[in-house]
């Protein structure tokens, strides 16, 4: 099946419409982050590097770290930008630019993304690296795709929605778990985490400045949610979109963030620097040992 041109628009140099890189270009390994600067400074890690593209928030470099070639690629804010960058990035790798047909062999990426976050649960300290076992999409983009339920877990969903008395006029939460292969390497040195993947940095987390909120009790009730062993750690705004477009594709993909605030006990660290850079070079380890 030929992809039009206006479903997959390709720039004259060949590259992907948003994300600027080529398909020889990206690597395998992926490592995604929402701020662009992050991705320089996570370039100091790697040898080899072979290019340094930029197009508005999509910074991108592909170098290696410990002999393994990866793309490190910047996301902007938000699973709207998200649902770009993982689109592109499978059509770079599963989509024939010349003829602008699916590949009959396709390739599996593994994608992981670091960020920050802030926690919820008291119990969480300033500076813990989260890895979102689940993520809860509040966001509404899996709702656009064939097959949403296929990726998603209806039980958890339902029981979070029961308990959280959820608005019928916000968009339907959906639960997408990480890779497994992901879940296991950081297993035994970061939080388990279910993560809010929220559309927005203030009402939609539960912030108030002006604004009222259409569910008011909501951080608490998000703090006292339980499903089996699961419980609701942390927000953040992208990991929604990475894993379940991820679970879509057949690539394997999770998030792990740094917590630099703690919303349950009002405190945050602006001093963060640090503790992100710990947490890149946790991930850098081990993804390619």
């Amino acid at each position: 099946m030929r992809i039009a041109e206006s479903e997959l628009i390709i720039n004259p140099d060949g590259s992907a419409f948003h994300i600027h890189l080529k398909p020889e270009e990206l690597a395998d390994l992926v490592i995604l982050v929402g701020d662009p600067g992050r991705v320089d400074m996570i370039g100091e890690y790697l040898s080899d590097t072979e290019f340094r593209h930029a197009s508005r928030e999509f910074v991108s470099i592909t170098g290696k770290y410990n002999g393994k070639r990866l793309t490190v690629l910047s996301t902007g804010i938000g699973t709207d930008n998200c649902d770009i960058v993982m689109t592109e990035m499978d059509a770079l790798a599963n989509i024939d630019f010349g003829t602008r047909e699916p590949k009959e062999t396709l390739r599996q990426l593994t994608i992981l993304r670091i960020g920050t976050t802030g926690a919820i649960q008291p119990d969480i300290p300033l500076g813990s690296p989260i890895f979102s076992y689940y993520s809860v999409g509040c966001d509404g983009l899996m709702n656009w795709y064939a097959d949403r339920d296929k990726i998603t877990d209806a039980e958890m969903e339902e029981a979070f929605k029961t308990h959280v008395k959820w608005d019928k006029n916000l968009p339907s939460p959906y639960f997408v778990k990480a890779s497994e292969d992901l879940a296991a390497r950081f297993e035994d040195c970061s939080v388990k985490g279910v993560t809010i993947s929220a559309p927005g940095f203030y009402g939609p987390q539960g912030r108030v400045v002006r604004l009222g909120l259409a569910m008011p009790g909501m951080l608490d009730l998000y703090e006292s949610f339980r499903f089996r062993e699961f419980r609701i750690t942390n927000f953040e705004m992208e990991s929604s979109a990475v894993a379940g477009l991820a679970r879509h594709f057949g690539h394997k993909a999770g998030t792990i963030c740094c917590a630099v605030a703690n919303r349950y006990l009002k405190s945050s660290n602006p001093d963060y620097k640090s503790q992100v850079r710990s947490l890149v070079e946790l991930s850098l380890d081990r993804l390619t040992r």
